[in-house]
């Protein structure tokens, strides 16, 4: 999931990321909208915010917009010099962004029920979510070559209507019908994943409040221990059937 870069990676991988990483950004769509009423997973919407702040004359508000969007960019860069400072061929550059992010996820669930007593910390606090959402986007983003989005769905639904129609009236091989329903049935699990993630961050919302933030801290290390382990378990596993094979011989 994590592990496989380049030619090694497939689309079954791709599969696997997207949805742990859609649910996670699912779970924290929900709960950073229920805490702060701000959408903290992508910046599409605080464009329109921003205007209309600015139109109206409020300026202070329409900079806390502004550091909003700026914050997400800011998640996305350091991701990025993260994974190009210790390189993009050195697998275990794509957990250190994800291990900023769960930090960011398990400060907001334990301290964020005194920390966000005050107009202007829930703004810090809902920046915080913002700027782990463009971590995270950016290192999907990097590992999958472009093809995994998992914090917004716009563009999603998008490519998915634009597939659905090539394999409708497509006359393509076998071959690229087979590519493009695979490509379909990554939106499908990216969208799926995500409105499961809202959902159920909505439902638990209720009984955890901001302790829900931990679910998601959660999925990321069980998604990133499982990746590590599943791996030495492989290794092992060759290392000693090689053993074996040479002790036959």
């Amino acid at each position: 999931m994590l592990q496989h870069i380049g030619h090694k990676r497939t689309n079954a991988h791709n599969i696997k990321l997207a949805a742990l990483l859609s649910l996670t950004a699912g779970f924290v769509n929900a709960a950073g909208f229920l805490s702060f009423m701000v959408l903290t997973t992508n910046v599409t919407g605080h464009v329109a915010l921003f205007a209309e702040k600015l139109a109206g004359g409020d300026t202070q508000s329409a900079l806390v917009v502004g550091a909003w969007m700026l914050l997400f960019f800011a998640g996305a860069f350091v991701s990025s010099m993260i994974i190009n400072m210790v390189g993009r061929n050195q697998r275990y550059a794509y957990t250190l962004p994800i291990i900023i992010e769960i930090i960011i996820l398990v400060v907001a669930g334990s301290n964020l029920h005194w920390f966000a007593t005050t107009i202007s910390n829930n703004r810090v606090a809902a920046g915080s979510l913002l700027f782990a959402m463009g971590l995270q986007n950016a290192m999907v983003s990097i590992i999958s070559g472009s093809v995994v989005r998992t914090t917004h769905l716009t563009g999603m639904f998008t490519d998915l209507g634009i597939e659905l129609a090539a394999s409708l009236y497509g006359k393509g091989t076998d071959k690229k019908n087979a590519v493009l329903y695979g490509k379909m049935f990554l939106r499908l699990v990216i969208i799926f994943f995500f409105f499961a993630g809202c959902i159920a961050s909505s439902y638990i919302f209720h009984a955890l409040h901001y302790k829900t933030f931990y679910i998601p801290a959660g999925l990321l290390v069980f998604g990133m221990l499982l990746d590590i382990f599943r791996i030495k378990t492989i290794k092992f596993y060759r290392r000693v059937k090689h053993a074996l094979n040479s002790h036959a011989e």
